[in-house]
Parts: C-alpha cells; sequence; structure tokens
C-alpha cells in the first residue's frame, strides 16, 4: 500500500462500527443522572466521539501518520470500556446494554488492530 493513499473514512468498516458504538453510547448516557452531566457522561460522550473522529480525521494523512491516529482512537475505546465499567457498577446503566456495547468495543479492536497492521507493515 502506497504510504500516501488517502481513504475515504465513510467506507471504512471501523469508522462504521465507531460510529455505532458512538450513537449508542450518546443515547446511553442520555439516562443517565443529571448530576453526571458533567461527570462521567461527559467523559463517556467524549471518548465515544473521539473514536469515529480520530479515524475521520487522521484517514486524510500518510499511513504512518494515519497510524497514530487509529491508535488515540483505540486508546479512546479502551478509556471508554472502563468508563462503561464505572457507569455499570453505579447502577447507571443496565447489564445487557453494557454487555452490547463492551462486545461492539471488543470487536471494534480487534478489527482496528487488524487494519492497523495491515496499513503500516512493521
Amino acid at each position: 500500500m502506497s504510504d500516501y493513499k488517502r481513504h475515504n473514512f465513510k467506507k471504512l468498516k471501523i469508522w462504521q462500527m465507531a460510529m455505532e458504538i458512538a450513537r449508542e453510547t450518546l443515547d446511553l448516557t442520555d439516562t443517565f443522572p443529571s448530576h453526571e452531566k458533567y461527570g462521567l457522561k461527559n467523559q463517556m460522550d467524549r471518548c465515544s466521539i473521539s473514536i469515529p473522529s480520530n479515524i475521520a480525521e487522521g484517514s486524510s494523512r500518510s499511513n504512518k501518520s494515519f497510524s497514530h491516529f487509529i491508535n488515540v482512537s483505540l486508546g479512546s475505546s479502551f478509556e471508554l470500556h472502563t468508563q462503561l465499567l464505572l457507569a455499570l457498577h453505579r447502577g447507571y446503566i443496565p447489564e445487557e446494554a453494557s454487555v452490547i456495547i463492551e462486545n461492539k468495543l471488543e470487536e471494534f479492536q480487534r478489527m482496528t488492530m487488524s487494519f492497523q497492521n495491515a496499513l503500516v507493515p512493521a
């Protein structure tokens, strides 16, 4: 793959999955107690938005630079996973909702790591 190939982020399966995770997270955090508006809700919203946003931003860069943005996106996905577990612990979300998003996050992480490995050969 050329180091200067640009990617149409909207056609990338990892971006599509990241958007799905972000939408579901935003819908879920809208149910949080009002005192979490600037706390866990805000953190989870920002993390979930960061995941597809970094893929989109990096898609216009060289493959090496794109790989950096993929790393940021992956980091945000692991951060969101942690926050999801905390929201479950606090009783802000039902376990079923947590499991659904956790599974999507894990699938996203696997797909994204595979994509990144193909992007910039070792």
